[in-house]
């Protein structure tokens, strides 16, 4: 059960890198990208296949990044990424400053909702990155984690996300491919619009089945200071087993409260 295994934008839109025309500060970022929740630690070989690179070049720049700190390498020969590069991911001040201002809130958001998964996500272009995750054990499976990445818009927070962008990243977005996890995914690009349309209409999303067989999430738009959406946080339970009228109110008074925190208003009506 839970959500499928998650793509990045470059996977859904089957775009690998290669060497040809790669600058060497490319080539080191195609090296990092391919890390992931579900590959986090790869070899040589590995490295190689997924970014297009030679293997003698995949082996010159991991090796500067193990001597920087940004990868490491295990008895297993395997690489991971490093402790440094985690220590400047932690300096963003983008994640750091509405993380450390929504988290409270998150957190009581966590306990009325008798312990489900709450998420705390902002947009990258075309991917989903998670700031922040609470979660339950006995919560129903989700595959995400703070730090990941997600290049679909499928789940509660990407549907809020989405909605708010700008219309030519929109647009761009539903070009596609968009990917179907289950029966329920969205992946006509008429439908979809339809879709984003309600999200800012009525002030939140709820996405029933759409990523996972068994999971549905409500979300909700937090605004910053220059009145744009900021990020979006979303909370996910069994599907069945809550409404999407008893679950939106909270996590749009949570997105408020949040929204007043950051000194962003919160519109007393969603735009049409």
């Amino acid at each position: 059960m839970g959500i499928q295994k998650k793509t990045t934008t470059r996977e859904r839109r089957g775009k690998v890198p290669g060497e040809s025309g790669v600058s060497v500060t490319g080539k080191i970022l195609a090296l990092l990208e391919v890390f992931s929740q579900e590959t986090p630690a790869l070899t040589l070989t590995e490295l190689s296949r997924r970014t297009g690179l030679s293997l003698p070049t995949v082996h010159r720049r991991a090796a500067e990044l193990v001597a920087w700190g940004a990868l490491e390498r295990g008895p297993d020969r395997r690489y991971r990424v490093g402790l440094r590069l985690w220590e400047l991911a932690a300096l963003s001040p983008r994640g750091h400053g509405i993380r450390d201002i929504a988290l409270p809130f998150l957190q009581n958001l966590y306990d009325a909702s008798k312990q489900q998964h709450i998420h705390l996500s902002v947009r990258n272009h075309l991917d989903v990155v998670i700031l922040e995750r609470l979660s339950a054990p006995r919560a129903p499976q989700v595959i995400s984690r703070a730090g990941g990445r997600f290049g679909t818009f499928a789940t509660g927070a990407g549907l809020v996300l989405l909605a708010h962008a700008p219309e030519d990243v929109r647009e761009e977005y539903l070009r596609g491919p968009l990917p179907r996890y289950t029966g329920s995914t969205v992946t006509d690009p008429g439908l979809y619009r339809s879709l984003l349309a309600a999200v800012r209409r009525q002030g939140y999303s709820s996405s029933d089945r759409m990523m996972g067989p068994d999971i549905h999430c409500v979300g909700a738009p937090i605004y910053g200071p220059d009145d744009s959406v900021a990020a979006a946080v979303s909370l996910c339970f069994r599907s069945g087993t809550r409404s999407v009228q008893d679950v939106a109110p909270s996590v749009r008074a949570t997105a408020r409260s949040i929204s007043r925190a950051l000194a962003g208003p919160f519109p007393p009506r969603s735009s049409p």
